[in-house]
């Protein structure tokens, strides 16, 4: 059963609970630390109905709190969305389209997070996107953000806003494009995964295991055998040939569990 204290308990934020911003950046960057974004069971859990108020809450709770496990965007950005909800925050579901390698977008409804409205501000809320993406909120505005090395803005490009991400002397990037508008304080019972399955299945990375991690300065992202690592602004990548260097960087990943 859905059970706040365990929550905080389990992402090392017990004591946090005021709906303030300091909680909020708190809780979501504590999050991102302690619960791994891991794909490698999550089709087994998600509904045939494709609605993901197919699954419990408290399914979904156990699997992750309780049991101490990874998950992907519905599973862990809903979580989020009761606890926030609970703890007395302004939380809204919204969907995105994420930027493909190719500059393109994929569908709208591929990826799902939270605004929270606070204060007269609304902010980007995400802790189940593989990444590498924002450790903290970043406000919903064409302003340029800076968190730990990396710079952030939601530009307006036609009907969408557009969250773009830049490295320590690099260029404006998007991550994902989505529309505010489309947000509702009902929350994850409204969202629908129909009409994923047959991009699934054409994508280039379908098969394809995710598992990535914060830390306290970048994230750790494991796209296959792809390792991509951010720290202070500065992004490598490598290709792990070598299984025992493989397991490693899993176990490492895995650990926030």
């Amino acid at each position: 059963m859905f059970d706040a204290t365990t929550y905080l308990q389990r992402i090392g934020a017990e004591g946090k609970s005021a709906p303030t911003l300091d909680t909020l950046r708190t809780l979501h960057k504590r999050h991102l630390m302690a619960v791994p974004y891991d794909n490698a069971t999550a089709a087994d859990r998600l509904p045939a109905s494709r609605r993901l108020a197919g699954v419990p809450l408290d399914e979904v709770f156990d699997h992750v709190v309780t049991r101490g496990n990874g998950g992907v965007c519905y599973e862990l950005n809903r979580l989020f969305h009761a606890l926030l909800t609970e703890l007395g925050f302004d939380a809204r579901t919204v969907t995105a389209a994420v930027r493909l390698a190719n500059g393109s977008f994929g569908p709208e409804d591929e990826h799902s997070f939270n605004l929270v409205v606070l204060d007269g501000r609304t902010y980007l809320v995400d802790v189940g996107f593989i990444g590498p993406s924002y450790l903290e909120p970043v406000r919903l505005s064409d302003e340029e953000q800076h968190q730990h090395g990396c710079s952030y803005r939601v530009a307006r490009r036609g009907s969408h806003r557009v969250l773009d991400r830049r490295l320590k002397g690099g260029d404006w990037q998007p991550v994902y494009r989505f529309r505010p508008e489309r947000a509702d304080p009902a929350g994850w019972d409204l969202v629908r995964l129909d009409g994923l399955d047959d991009y699934a299945a054409d994508s280039v990375l379908a098969g394809t295991t995710f598992r990535g991690r914060a830390t306290d300065g970048g994230q750790m992202v494991l796209i296959g055998k792809r390792y991509l690592t951010v720290e202070d602004g500065v992004e490598s990548i490598r290709v792990l040939v070598k299984a025992d260097e493989y397991q490693s960087v899993v176990d490492s990943i895995l650990a926030g569990a």
